[in-house]
């Protein structure tokens, strides 16, 4: 897998790839997707399903930490959930 800036959009050459290209801004320092080939799309689902469900087990254990570091007490406001 190739990486990629985002300017590098600006070139007619940069289509003409075959394999696929991460693209991050390096201005910023952020993710910003791929870029795939049309003949390679179907390969790459399962990739992006994948990281897809990582990124949300993450979220899920931050937010598991946050509600074991912050209990409800006995003056605390209950949610409703039981």
């Amino acid at each position: 897998m190739l990486e990629a800036k985002l300017s590098d959009f600006r070139k007619p050459e940069f289509f003409n790839q075959t394999e696929i290209i991460h693209i991050v801004d390096h201005r910023k320092k952020k993710d910003i997707g791929f870029f795939v080939p049309a003949n390679l799309i179907e390969s790459f689902k399962g990739y992006l399903q994948q990281e897809d469900k990582n990124k949300k087990l993450a979220l899920l254990q931050r937010i598991a930490q946050a509600q074991k570091i912050d209990p409800i007490e006995e003056v605390g406001i209950a949610d409703g959930i039981k």
